[in-house]
């Protein structure tokens, strides 16, 4: 299985068990289309929104390629929080047709 895939499937995995997803785009990209469900946050306000972010399960991070997300995941740690970065960010999950709201 390639590794596009293999993100893919363990972001989906997580969605549908109901783990929490954070979009640290900016509000100009998460416009254009948005992971189904996904808390909007823009990186630079992520650890102003802490109360925002459901605790407990592991929460994803997700951006446009996955850059922002590693660091999103590295803050909400800090925090004490149990975030992973959804390495690839949105796209390969476009890249797989899955589901985008806009």
């Amino acid at each position: 299985m390639n590794h596009v895939k293999s993100r893919s499937r363990r972001l989906a995995a997580g969605w549908a068990a109901g783990r929490a997803v954070v979009d640290v785009r900016e509000p100009w990209e998460y416009a254009q289309g948005q992971f189904p469900g996904a808390l909007p946050i823009p990186l630079k306000l992520l650890a102003e929104h802490l109360v925002d972010i459901p605790d407990g399960d592991t929460v994803y991070v997700i951006c446009a390629s996955g850059n922002r997300s590693l660091r999103g995941a590295q803050i909400l740690r800090s925090l004490r929080r149990n975030a992973v970065s959804a390495r690839g960010g949105m796209t390969p999950w476009t890249a797989q047709n899955r589901p985008i709201h806009t």
